[in-house]
């Protein structure tokens, strides 16, 4: 286009652009743009977590090994931990308000010893999913990587440590009388269900404590009474064999009771099958299924706002 000015001379103008009437969205199809930090399908998610899973067990292992760096016992307390939580409760529990009711000290100790290691397991999935996001904002905001491998990451990390302490809970079980049969078998799938429950419940956490860090403040008194509400320290048909079935029910249904008795059962000899609910592997199952799915999905969901703001 050209047009004449005031002088006589001729002034060339460039043509109006086609882009100049399409809309911002339009204009991105035409390019191949897309909006950064968007979240992807959720089958694209999938697909880049596990192209992340080396970054998953390398980040769980390091997490793992510096957690007693600076204490001289070092991965020890690892296993020391615990066991000063069950030899506490077994005073209290045990020897002054007598809840081993029903079992000799030969089922007694492994069955709290157990309760407390697997209950462990669930609590320090659920307190380390509380802090992934919030507790690693830098490592957020700095890198692009699926923010689902931070919650993922520490639950393996805790299965990392229970597996290591699974070797003195082999220890205390033999030495009360309960040797390795073809029941040890079953601890396999147990921690498979159970890491797969703690896992979806750690996504779950890791949103809201992204969103509300004083979550990690309230988590604890939550996790505490779930544990007295799970059994670890008492049989629960025997200690409300006096009260409405119904509540019996509904404690031994809650998933945490569900993994502890599974592994009571695979590893204590005295400890048999009418300590469990019915259908208790169909539960067990349909627990780490609901949770893993839908805490992934929960996850996910909000993934383009973590670390935001």
């Amino acid at each position: 286009m050209s047009e004449t000015t005031q002088d006589g001379g001729v002034a060339v103008t460039a043509p109006p652009s086609p882009d100049e009437s399409m809309t911002a969205a339009q204009l991105a199809d035409k390019y191949g743009l897309s909006v950064s930090g968007a979240r992807p399908s959720l089958v694209d998610y999938v697909r880049r977590l596990w192209g992340r899973r080396h970054f998953i067990l390398a980040f769980s292992q390091a997490k793992l090994t510096a957690q007693y760096s600076q204490a001289k016992l070092g991965q020890l307390w690892q296993v020391v931990t615990p066991l000063l939580n069950a030899a506490v409760y077994f005073f209290i529990f045990g020897v002054i308000l007598e809840a081993d009711r029903g079992m000799s000290r030969e089922v007694y100790i492994p069955f709290l010893v157990t309760g407390v290691f697997v209950f462990t397991f669930t609590q320090s999935s659920v307190m380390a999913g509380v802090r992934a996001i919030s507790g690693n904002l830098g490592l957020v905001r700095a890198l692009h990587f699926p923010r689902a491998s931070l919650p993922v990451s520490f639950a393996l990390q805790q299965l990392q440590q229970l597996l290591f302490s699974m070797l003195v809970l082999f220890a205390v079980t033999a030495g009360f009388g309960s040797y390795p049969d073809l029941s040890w078998l079953l601890i396999v799938p147990v921690l498979l269900l159970q890491f797969l429950f703690n896992t979806g419940l750690a996504l779950i956490m890791a949103r809201a404590g992204a969103k509300t860090p004083d979550l990690a403040q309230l988590m604890p008194f939550v996790m505490r009474t779930w544990m007295y509400a799970s059994g670890v320290m008492f049989s629960i048909p025997i200690m409300l064999q006096d009260k409405p079935a119904w509540m019996a029910d509904v404690l031994q249904w809650n998933p945490a009771a569900i993994y502890m008795d599974l592994m009571r059962f695979a590893l204590i000899d005295g400890y048999g099958s009418k300590n469990l609910p019915d259908h208790v592997w169909a539960a067990a199952a349909g627990w780490a299924v609901l949770f893993m799915v839908g805490g992934f999905v929960y996850f996910w969901k909000a993934e383009e706002r973590y670390g935001r703001g």
